[in-house]
């Protein structure tokens, strides 16, 4: 049934909008969540088992390369047998949206397969975007039972399950309500109503996330807060600002021309494409295993002490990031771009930092991540926060993060009408 003027809920509502109840919010936020937290959990297990200290496959230095390839195969086999979805011709933000996913109770255990295979293989995909996928899948279900067909309804359905996940896995309450603003409803005529839905579902999956004390991504890379504001800093936010939209405007270039090379050389040879990605991710892996997954594990030793690597292996490494990333995408393995984009603006951050020592490392860091993800995802609001959330910024901070964020803004507005 429709919402109508006699609806309590939505007085004064035409008989085309949104026609959700409660009730059916509340549903699929819980389904969503515990969705999401089994398969993370089930994620965490094969992962401790295949890549944990104590594994075989980190027994011997040739194991991180057979590893790497053995799960590629699988990934490419989950595509080509089980018909598993894959973000190929899609960008960073179609990956967020559920892009490349056709929700179809025959192609979803490839899907399953393909997303843990995809995190396991080492690929440099974020698991933000295989949830998603899955999420569309699980919705999608749940949708067809319900009978919910009018498109308004539909996606305040889909965007209430991810707010649920992903306010649970990020950490905060109010990050999909920002999120769904930006990318999903902000030209519906029926925002207001839908961004209700994402709120409630969101606080359902963050307050279960809480209780349950299952690990998220908030102040996952903290920094030392500013011990004061200067009025340098301001000048410091703008030029990271532009150095954070130089690294996206990379990484946009590699994606394109990553995908051209690999369209004209493989085309539609599903396997062939996906082991060949795999064999330069195992060789590079080989040599630098920080460079391995998604990064949200393996920036920590970075940070601890850059020094180590020095500037110039730090800047390479963030290079080498955004191509594996360019890769991944466009060879078949299905993930996110968050976690990638923001280990490269982390370490460009860190060979900054060695450079100009006298800078408070915070700033240097964490601009160049809000700029570089305002940049990629045309999400300004969106990056903030989850820069707010990861990095554990203050008040000072904020308003450098916002400086910068408004500079990404400004280059691309520039680059798009150029392209234009």
């Amino acid at each position: 049934m429709s919402a109508s003027a006699e609806d309590p809920a939505s007085p004064g509502l035409p008989d085309d909008t949104v026609d959700l109840r409660v009730w059916q919010v509340v549903f699929i936020a819980v389904i969503a969540i515990v969705f999401t937290i089994a398969y993370l959990s089930l994620y965490a297990l094969l992962n401790r088992t295949v890549w944990g200290e104590d594994s075989l496959l980190v027994a011997s230095p040739w194991a991180i390369p057979i590893g790497v390839i053995f799960f590629s195969l699988l990934v490419g086999l989950s595509r080509k047998y089980l018909h598993a979805p894959d973000v190929i011709h899609e960008g960073f933000t179609d990956s967020l949206k559920g892009g490349g996913a056709n929700p179809d109770g025959r192609t979803f255990p490839g899907a399953f397969l393909s997303s843990l295979f995809s995190l396991l293989s080492g690929a440099s995909v974020g698991p933000e975007g295989t949830i998603t996928v899955l999420l569309m899948y699980v919705s999608s279900f749940f949708r067809k039972r319900f009978r919910i067909e009018s498109p308004s309804a539909a996606l305040g359905f889909d965007v209430a399950a991810l707010a649920s996940a992903f306010n649970g896995i990020i950490g905060s309450v109010l990050f999909t309500g920002v999120f769904a603003t930006e990318f999903q409803v902000g030209g519906n005529k029926n925002a207001l109503r839908l961004l209700t839905w994402n709120l409630l579902a969101g606080t359902i999956g963050f307050t279960f996330y809480m209780l349950i004390g299952f690990p998220s991504f908030a102040q996952s890379i903290p920094f030392e807060p500013m011990s004061e504001f200067l009025p340098v800093y301001v000048l410091y936010a703008i030029v990271l600002g532009i150095v954070g939209s130089l690294l996206a405007i990379f990484a946009g270039v590699s994606m394109q021309a990553t995908g051209k090379v690999m369209d004209r050389v493989f085309g539609d040879a599903v396997l062939t494409r996906v082991l060949a990605a795999g064999v330069v991710i195992a060789t590079v892996g080989y040599a630098i295993p920080e460079l391995l997954f998604a990064g949200e594990a393996q920036i920590h030793g970075i940070i601890a002490d850059p020094a180590r690597f020095g500037a110039v292996m730090l800047l390479g490494m963030a290079i080498a990031k955004i191509l594996l990333l360019s890769l991944s995408f466009k060879s078949g393995y299905i993930g996110g771009p968050l976690f990638p984009i923001i280990f490269s603006s982390t370490l460009v951050g860190l060979a900054l930092s060695l450079v100009f020592p006298g800078t408070p490392v915070a700033i240097l860091v964490l601009c160049v991540e809000a700029a570089a993800l305002t940049f990629a995802l045309g999400a300004p609001l969106t990056s903030i926060l989850l820069i707010m959330i990861v990095g554990t910024a203050d008040q000072n901070m904020i308003v450098l993060l916002t400086l910068s964020a408004v500079t990404a803004m400004l280059i691309a507005a520039r680059v798009k009408r150029r392209m234009a």
